[in-house]
């Protein structure tokens, strides 16, 4: 029965084990780190993803609390009926100013224009 007598120091499944085992605690240490992130989207309350964004395939999926909602596109340019509600510019900065039609819209902006701002 040498086997048994023999010394721990000298056994190299002894260490070995020591590493698994501190593996596997940084592991969980990390597991939980990246469960308790912030920016995790599984956590989230409220997610919206788009795949395939801009092709005909594209899909938007919608997570409110525990509802889930995917909404698939068809492929076909979208039309309905409505009437132009203004008129949106894009300033040398990169900034859009959008500017409303209709008669409200066009007396607050000379009134606007009198006081002299824009």
């Amino acid at each position: 029965m040498r086997l048994l007598d023999e010394d721990e120091e000298l056994n190299p499944i002894i260490s070995a084990v020591n590493l698994v085992d501190v593996f596997l605690v940084i592991i969980a240490a990390l597991l939980i780190a990246i469960a308790q992130n912030p920016l995790n989207t599984f956590n989230a309350d409220n997610v919206t993803v788009v795949k395939n964004a801009g092709k005909p395939n594209m899909e938007v999926i919608v997570k409110e609390g525990k509802e889930i909602k995917t909404y698939k596109s068809s492929g076909e340019i979208g039309s309905g009926e409505g009437m132009r509600a203004g008129v949106a510019y894009k300033m040398a900065d990169g900034s859009f100013v959008y500017v409303p039609e209709g008669d409200k819209a066009n007396n607050a902006s000379k009134s606007e224009n009198n006081k002299g701002t824009l």
